[in-house]
């Protein structure tokens, strides 16, 4: 498969992302190639560890590929949508219980469907360049693939910031929000891989490590604490227009151009999710609201505000003040039949 390459490599099950013109966007062969080899590795012993990167400069992968689920959607078809998020969330799910060391390398962009790969396993190098984000609010999405559940353990209301405004991380906010677990400099990820596919200890990426570049994220955590943890988007939205700073112009900037809908369900899912550690309790949440998102939300007019016309000003199906309570628990409401499984 061009989009990736998955290959055993002396002691270690590889996984490369292959389509770095396209930032590495995760296709729905590329899920189930993933799944099909996670699942093979897990029974061959010769296979001790994963390793899992990308090529190219700019990023790991910016996202999942969407123009099909677009292209399904518009013309009403929404099984392919609920197929590939559901298949994508097993396969997220199966990395977060794999019963080997699975080490992701995370350059450049790593965001959305690229952080249900890349972050889920349980060692996580960033670098100089990493820059990794949950901005699924912008299309109209809550954060999903798992993310849900990082950004609700992230400090004090930090995950709600993270996942209402999209803020991108660098590699110490990354690892502060508990996105990532080390930093190595980048030059030094080639030497490693070799040594870690020839069976070097994973103690290896600890004496590698160095402390990364300052982050800002820790620094805004009081304030982020006092906007970020309203009961309501209106109060969130409220108390941003309250402040003066900097960072608060900031924070209201991306609120107010995001999906209304997927923001205020966002909230409830921090909530709903605080001290969560299964993450198929997580995905099975967002799988509700995605399912859904085609038909009843605002995932289509975001797919065509941003990538398809481009024209950046969505048209959104609720405003924050007007936004009925009701729409947001029928968005996050048990799925008849239908709920996400992990058999």
């Amino acid at each position: 498969m061009s989009d990736i390459s998955i290959r055993v490599v002396g002691a270690a099950g590889r996984i490369t992302l292959t389509r770095p013109k396209a930032l590495n966007a995760v296709t729905y062969p590329m899920v189930t190639a993933i799944a099909a080899a996670l699942k093979t590795w897990e029974s061959d012993s010769a296979v001790t560890r994963v390793i899992i990167d990308a090529e190219g400069e700019k990023a790991f992968s910016a996202g999942g590929d969407i123009a099909e689920l677009y292209e399904t959607g518009k013309r009403g078809d929404y099984a392919f949508g609920q197929t590939f998020w559901r298949d994508e969330y097993r396969m997220n799910a199966a990395l977060r219980s794999y019963s080997k060391p699975i080490v992701s390398f995370l350059q450049g962009f790593t965001m959305g469907g690229g952080m249900g790969v890349g972050c889920h396993g349980s060692h996580r190098i960033v670098g100089a360049t990493s820059q990794i984000a949950m901005p699924e609010c912008g299309i109209g999405l809550v954060p999903d693939v798992g993310g849900s559940m990082i950004l609700a353990n992230a400090p004090g209301a930090s995950g709600a910031y993270l996942g209402l405004t999209g803020a991108r991380l660098n590699a110490a906010d990354a690892i502060y929000a508990g996105f990532a677990d080390t930093y190595i400099s980048d030059d030094k990820w080639p030497a490693l891989i070799e040594a870690l596919e020839a069976g070097a200890e994973l103690g290896a990426l600890s004496a590698a490590s160095s402390t990364a570049p300052e982050g800002q994220l820790g620094a805004h955590q009081a304030e982020i604490d006092a906007v970020f943890g309203a009961a309501s988007l209106p109060d969130l939205v409220a108390r941003l227009e309250a402040s003066d700073t900097a960072f608060a112009a900031f924070a209201l900037k991306a609120v107010t151009r995001n999906s209304p809908l997927a923001m205020a369900a966002t909230l409830t899912m921090m909530q709903q999710l605080k001290g969560c550690r299964d993450i198929r309790d997580a995905l099975k949440l967002e799988y509700r609201f995605t399912s859904r998102a085609m038909e009843h939300g605002d995932f289509l007019e975001g797919i065509r505000a941003a990538i398809i016309d481009k024209d950046r000003s969505p048209r959104w199906k609720h405003s924050i003040a007007q936004l009925d309570p009701q729409m947001i628990d029928a968005m996050l409401a048990p799925l008849d039949g239908a709920e996400l499984t992990f058999s």
